[in-house]
């Protein structure tokens, strides 16, 4: 029986013999060169149905498995990280570049969080957002790492996803100054959950020791 394919980012679909992909697109940010290469793909393979995600990327449905490598060398793009047991994805709102609500640049700092994190191998899978406001565009209370701008600098909350068990993030730490500082800090919370010793959520982890003890061991503060 066919099974997705990781190595190819290839994700089997409902019919279980055609597969769908996702070209990395960072916070969602592209060109009108990127979208008609990707148009100009599907129209060469047939490809069924291009889809927007939640994950900010385009998916690509009904792949003969015989085209994914041809259909990748044509796209040279990076595969999103649609499937296995990393950093899926880093949803950005579009801040104080765009957006007249922003207060701090959640894309500057997001695609820094993204270039660094995007794929990397996890114990399990994990979702981060970046907002730049507290409207909360990127769903940063449901996302295992989420950053969320304020007037005071930057909010971090930690634990949430959206499921079929969701969980609320906890406040980690508030008034972060700048995204050096928070940069920091998630480096220290990647660094703690990729040595931990079981294999589950961010959430489930911080369900198990609360989020004092959490704190303590990422900021060194709290119990």
């Amino acid at each position: 029986m066919k099974k997705d394919i990781v190595a190819k980012g290839a994700i089997l679909q409902r019919d279980r013999e055609t597969y769908a992909i996702a070209p990395h697109i960072p916070g969602g940010i592209t060109t009108t060169e990127e979208l008609r290469k990707i148009c100009d793909v599907a129209d060469k393979y047939g490809i069924k149905e291009l889809k927007l995600t939640s994950a900010q990327r385009i998916a690509l449905f009904g792949i003969r498995e015989e085209d994914l490598d041809d259909i990748w060398s044509e796209l040279d793009q990076q595969p999103g990280a649609a499937i296995g047991l990393c950093v899926r994805s880093v949803r950005i709102c579009p801040g104080t570049t765009w957006c007249k609500r922003g207060v701090q640049d959640s894309v500057s700092l997001g695609l820094k969080i993204d270039a660094i994190y995007h794929a990397m191998q996890l114990p399990n899978k994990m979702k981060m957002g970046v907002s730049g406001c507290m409207v909360s565009c990127a769903e940063t209370a449901v996302k295992d790492i989420g950053v969320m701008g304020t007037p005071k600098g930057w909010r971090i909350m930690v634990g949430g996803n959206a499921g079929a068990r969701p969980r609320l993030g906890d406040l980690l730490v508030d008034n972060v100054p700048g995204e050096e500082e928070v940069l920091a800090i998630i480096a220290r919370i990647i660094e703690l959950y990729r040595n931990w010793p079981q294999e589950q959520r961010l959430g489930r982890i911080i369900e198990e020791i609360g989020i004092e003890r959490f704190r303590h061991e990422v900021l060194g503060t709290g119990e």
